[in-house]
């Protein structure tokens, strides 16, 4: 059922930081102010809706912003409104409480109708509650790991893929000098979609993803072949990749944040074991905070830029509870709900699997190439 047009809305970033949030809420913010919406930002993401911590957004506020990285309005991924933290007790442990209720009550003491939540799967596992209340909340889909279900692309996943592919270039010429083997890890939680698309594009030799478990006997053989031929390889490794039968190398275990598990470690663990299977000096690269960091390139300012005019539109054309989406290269919207506790994983036979086959690129298996 469509909602009428709200007065004022908030808008807040969740999760961790990407580049292409300060596009999505300048655009937001200019295109309400141009509809008579007033709006207010909400600081650190569901925490500053926890807490109250709202501030105007203006014209001057949202000027030269576009190609700015992080974002204006701060983030947070400690803060779900349903299960959220307000100390320890006397062991040490975490206390938690539900806090969607003084969520809902700060809402309506500010007026605020409606809300724009710019985040991945968390920041919409987040929204449940207030769409269940009867708010209306539009998504805008986020991250890096372009790993969220019902859009074909995330803003802030092309910037990752071109640091990456640039560390690729950087790190081939040091191996190809001293004759080395180089692991770069990527990040991308349990997804594989930054290691494909930087892997491809920075003609890694082998390309390991969490959706398609490597045999370290076929990596390693994969490896002196590369060596023999032209004296060194390069390997592009995301952080949830694992061998066949074996878990993802954890980082860290933090049972008081939302993304409990961290991953990471997997680039210096392969590095060591190709090292110690062919006797070829092997070394690993994590580029880990630095794919986030930093300008949005030009085709996520557009792409955060289109997101976020959507956004805006679907509230003045009066829809309720939907995210923004990309489908089949088109901007669409679907169920804020669908996205919600899921991600999108890399298809092992997806065509971009078998393209890669095609260059003679490795998954850590023995298959040949183009099949």
């Amino acid at each position: 059922m469509a909602s009428s047009r709200p007065k004022r809305i908030g808008v807040l970033t969740g999760g961790g930081d990407c580049p292409g949030l300060n596009a999505v809420i300048r655009v937001v913010t200019l295109e309400a102010i141009a509809a008579g919406i007033e709006v207010l930002g909400i600081e650190d993401g569901f925490e500053g809706l926890v807490e109250g911590r709202f501030r105007p957004l203006g014209l001057r506020d949202v000027r030269g912003i576009l190609d700015d990285g992080g974002t204006i309005l701060g983030s947070s991924n400690r803060s779900n409104p349903s299960h959220y933290c307000v100390g320890h007790d006397s062991n040490g442990d975490a206390i938690y409480e539900n806090r969607v209720p003084n969520c809902l009550q700060r809402m309506r003491d500010q007026d605020i109708s409606a809300l724009v939540v710019i985040g991945g799967d968390g920041t919409m596992t987040c929204a449940q509650p207030f769409v269940e209340a009867g708010i209306n909340v539009i998504g805008v889909p986020k991250t890096i790991d372009n790993d969220i279900e019902g859009t074909e692309i995330t803003f802030g996943f092309l910037t990752a893929v071109q640091i990456a592919t640039e560390a690729l270039d950087r790190v081939r010429t040091t191996a190809d000098s001293h004759g080395r083997v180089l692991v770069v890890e990527v990040m991308g939680r349990n997804a594989g979609w930054i290691a494909l698309y930087a892997g491809i594009a920075g003609a890694a030799d082998q390309i390991l993803i969490p959706e398609m478990p490597y045999s370290i006997e076929a990596v390693a053989e994969h490896v002196q072949q590369r060596v023999a031929e032209r004296g060194s390889t390069v390997l592009c490794v995301a952080e949830g990749a694992c061998p066949i039968g074996g878990e993802p190398v954890i980082k860290l275990v933090d049972p008081t944040s939302p993304d409990s598990i961290r991953l990471g470690g997997i680039g210096s663990v392969l590095a060591h074991e190709i090292e110690s299977a062919t006797g070829i000096e092997s070394r690993s690269v994590v580029l880990g905070h630095l794919l986030r960091g930093g300008s949005p390139t030009a085709a996520d300012r557009i792409l955060a830029t289109h997101f976020g005019h959507h956004a805006l539109g679907l509230l003045l054309d009066g829809q309720s509870s939907r995210m923004v989406a990309r489908v089949d290269g088109m901007m669409t919207s679907v169920d804020i709900r669908l996205p919600a506790g899921k991600q999108r994983l890399v298809p092992p036979d997806h065509n971009l699997v078998r393209t890669a086959r095609g260059v003679w690129t490795g998954f850590g298996d023995r298959r040949e190439k183009g099949r």
